[in-house]
């Protein structure tokens, strides 16, 4: 493995104001994400009183294809929209960014998710925000692999619409296609695990809510196939055929 191309930076990082203007841009895509696919699920429940339906999966899909969409687009141009600790730590692994900017951008994921939950508790009227869990008859490790799968596919995704350095136009429909592979992943996934393919996403319903059951599996599952996502596409189809990556990229 080249580990050459990961690199730590420096703690200056924490302090910079570009990258501060950064995190910030996570906080905000985090928050505009999570309020919509959480929300979504939130009113679904207040529809048809909890009852789960192949509609709600179907809606669930839509909202976080959507919600993805825009968070992604919105948080571009500033920190590269990543929306997704998993995505982070991949672009990490194939040195697209620094170990400090990574933390920062993970920590301003997680309280963008947190303040969503919280946001959406208090404008429901104290509706719980519930958390991420396995449905009946699925292990923990059916579960993992089904986390790790799913969000392989989500950053390869990314690395292939918003990476690649070969890119060209594709990049143009770099967020659609993001917000695609999570829509479908849910229809796949959801009604196994949930299909969180995020930790931000599932850490902060579960903080809200104060429920940790399994959640190792949406921590683990996701860093897992993010950072192999990243480290096939950037060492084996990126690295020494492709021209360097321009730095403001991510």
């Amino acid at each position: 493995m080249p580990i050459n191309q990961i690199t730590i930076g420096s703690h200056e990082e924490l302090r910079h104001p570009g990258a501060l203007k950064a995190a910030l841009a996570e906080f905000i895509s985090t928050l505009i994400f999570v309020f919509a696919g959480q929300g979504s699920g939130m009113a679904f429940n207040k529809l048809t009183d909890g009852v789960a339906t192949p509609a709600g999966l179907i809606s669930a899909s839509i909202a976080h294809a959507f919600g993805l969409f825009v968070a992604v687009s919105v948080g571009a141009n500033i920190s590269g929209g990543h929306v997704n600790p998993a995505v982070t730590f991949g672009a990490f692994v194939g040195g697209n960014i620094t170990l400090f900017r990574g933390i920062l951008y993970i920590i301003a994921q997680l309280l963008g998710s947190t303040a969503a939950c919280a946001l959406l508790e208090f404008a429901t009227g104290g509706m719980s925000t519930g958390s991420f869990a396995l449905s009946a008859g699925v292990s923990v490790w059916n579960a993992f692999v089904f986390e790790i799968v799913m969000t392989f596919g989500l950053v390869y995704t990314v690395y292939a619409t918003a990476v690649d350095p070969k890119k060209g136009d594709l990049g143009v429909i770099a967020p659609i296609a993001i917000g695609f592979i999570v829509g479908a992943n849910i229809l796949a996934g959801g009604a196994f695990t949930g299909a969180s393919m995020n930790p931000a996403v599932s850490f902060g319903p579960s903080l809200i809510s104060w429920t940790w059951t399994h959640q190792w599996v949406y921590w683990a599952g996701p860093l897992i196939g993010g950072g192999l996502a990243g480290f096939i596409y950037e060492f084996i189809f990126i690295s020494h055929t492709h021209e360097q990556i321009p730095s403001g990229d991510f």
